[in-house]
């Protein structure tokens, strides 16, 4: 396959090669440097491709946040999953399936109720479950405290159901995502390392097993200045990065992998915008970058060669229109004359990608291959 990108129908997926396979061999080694095991968080990419770069050099264990990932990376050759969602006794059934086929499946929960359900369900499917506990290290999403009472209480309630054995501790450190800079950053990671080593020393203490102890986020395992104490990382949008990454500092501009590509449909020359065919769903309307750039609205724009448009963003959104604008209200329309193409940097990658079902993937800027990619649940 070859093909060139004027002729690639839009709006597309754009992932470029040597980016993605440079981003994932930095964090690989990084991990590997430190001792703890990479396992990557595929929300993002859901693809076995990008998969098989991510966790080249480690154990080959990966992260899913939904049930239909797990099935479709362990059809790729992927069997240790960690399903990374809070779990609930409705999806047991699913998730049994998946380990009579061959997977070793972890899963997590923050609860007594949660444990005493789940251990219910799984004895009723004669099956036995892995369970991490989940703490909340400052994200605030989920999980109990790590010098809590609950802790205590979730892990017991876990070793009390024989079908579900104790394996652990994990966390996000989601609020990683509005750092600003390396420093703060840092600190975050070892909140969330310090959080974890509590929780997994409390568990010990109190003679209950803690194998695993797992810590998670783009940011944190890109900036961490000690891993001492985890057993692995599960950071993901690292793979393709986005603008909110290079916002938050954990990317440089260059190092964003995915775009996506667009055609100018239209000049508005009275408001002052050009139009591409590449709106809210080819886009998402995460505005997340916008926390750091006052001028992003939902991406940068690029040129063909993925080299960003001095001042050009998409500033608004509707269903299949992106309306680019400049914060100086000056724009290049003959040099984007409509059926001209642009390259989309966007917001967040994850939501982003969603929108399709496969990778247009690129190299010297021209489409090599196609990659397929899991969406639904």
């Amino acid at each position: 396959m070859d093909t060139s990108l004027e002729t690639l129908d839009t709006p597309a997926l754009l992932l470029d090669r040597e980016i993605l396979a440079r981003n994932c061999a930095r964090m690989g080694e990084r991990l590997r440097a430190a001792g703890i095991d990479l396992r990557p968080h595929l929300k993002t990419a859901k693809s076995r491709a990008v998969a098989k770069l991510a966790t080249e050099g480690h154990s080959g264990a990966v992260t899913v946040s939904t049930l239909a990932e797990a099935r479709y990376f362990l059809e790729g050759g992927f069997s240790d999953i960690l399903y990374a969602v809070g779990m609930v006794p409705g999806k047991a059934p699913a998730a049994a399936a998946l380990q009579r086929d061959g997977a070793k499946l972890t899963l997590v929960l923050d609860s007594v109720a949660a444990a005493k359900s789940l251990g219910d369900a799984a004895a009723k499917l004669d099956s036995q479950f892995r369970v991490l506990v989940e703490l909340d290290t400052g994200g605030g999403r989920a999980g109990v405290a790590p010098d809590s009472d609950d802790l205590l209480a979730v892990a017991r309630a876990i070793e009390a159901q024989p079908a579900l054995e104790l394996a652990g501790v994990m966390t996000h450190a989601g609020h990683s995502y509005h750092c600003r800079g390396a420093e703060e950053i840092a600190a975050v990671a070892e909140e969330e390392r310090q959080g974890l080593i509590l929780a997994a020393q409390r568990l010990r203490d109190a003679g209950l097993p803690c194998p695993i102890v797992s810590a998670g986020s783009t940011p944190t395992a890109v900036h961490a200045r000690s891993f001492e104490g985890l057993t692995e990382m599960r950071p993901g949008v690292y793979v393709f990065n986005d603008v909110d990454q290079v916002g938050i500092g954990s990317c440089a501009p260059e190092d964003i992998a995915l775009t996506v590509l667009a055609t100018v449909i239209g000049h508005n020359h009275r408001t002052g915008r050009i139009l591409t065919d590449a709106g809210a769903l080819a886009l998402s309307k995460d505005v997340s970058a916008q926390e750091f750039f006052p001028d992003v609205g939902y991406g940068r724009v690029c040129d063909l060669g993925g080299r960003p448009l001095p001042g050009l963003y998409v500033e608004s959104v509707h269903q299949e229109h992106g309306l680019i604008a400049t914060a100086d209200g000056t724009l290049p329309y003959d040099s984007l004359p409509i059926g001209s193409r642009v390259r989309i940097q966007p917001n967040h990658a994850c939501i982003t990608a969603a929108a399709y079902p496969h990778y247009e993937v690129i190299s010297d800027g021209r489409v090599i291959e196609q990659w397929d990619r899991v969406n639904g649940w």
